[in-house]
């Protein structure tokens, strides 16, 4: 029986042999021609990538080092604008978009807030999707600072609760207390009272923590 199993695997591998023999004789020059297609794809996708896309990020990046050194000093209109030799942020957004790195668009948001061009601003921080939750929730909470701006208290209020939502450390604490004075600010003291009394509980550390009972108290008061 085993000797009879085994001829038949024989059989089987040999059939399955010619087969594939028959097919590759049928198709070869179809074969050959797939795999020189695909070889000759690879080559183009390696030298774009090589000599046109990596050129142009090393490019990039290396205008980002003045605008970054302007923002860091708080020239926010030469940061964002340039000096007509190196470029600004909006600038490089414009030539090389997001070869530059996820961060030019929040870096020009944040100009653009600090000069207030509040829509300006918004338009650049939506476009940023950096994965640094951190950041992230600095540039959600900077947006509902533009609505500040523009004075659309309840989008602001929206944007500073998902920004203490995105990320959970002491930053959260400032966003909070954004939140607090908005949800005040329209009226609606419940709210605004567990914003602070959430500082005072998951933050206590924070900066924004040590005067938080004068929050609670003046709404407690009411």
């Amino acid at each position: 029986m085993a000797k009879e199993i085994k001829n038949e695997n024989a059989e089987a591998v040999i059939e399955a042999v010619s087969k594939t023999e028959k097919f590759l004789e049928e198709n070869g020059k179809l074969i050959s021609t797939i795999c020189a297609a695909f070889v000759v794809v690879c080559a183009i996708v390696f030298c774009w990538f090589k000599f046109a896309h990596q050129p142009k990020v090393e490019e990039a990046q290396g205008q980002m080092a003045y605008a970054e050194q302007n923002f860091r000093a708080g020239d926010f209109e030469l940061a964002l604008n340039g000096d007509g030799n190196a470029l600004g942020f909006a600038q490089i957004i414009d030539e090389y978009g997001k070869k530059a790195g996820k961060s030019v668009y929040f870096y020009a948001g944040v100009c653009e807030l600090q000069l207030g061009e509040w829509e300006q601003a918004i338009k650049y921080l939506e476009a940023y999707n950096g994965k640094d939750a951190i950041l992230a929730a600095r540039a959600t909470a900077c947006i509902g600072d533009a609505y500040v701006g523009l004075e659309d208290y309840k989008k602001a209020l929206g944007y500073f609760e998902k920004a203490a939502a995105t990320a959970d450390n002491m930053y959260a604490a400032g966003y909070l207390l954004k939140a607090g004075a908005v949800a005040e600010y329209l009226g609606d003291d419940a709210k605004a009272l567990a914003f602070y009394k959430k500082i005072s509980d998951q933050y206590s550390e924070s900066i924004e923590a040590y005067d938080i009972e004068k929050y609670i108290g003046r709404i407690e008061a009411k």
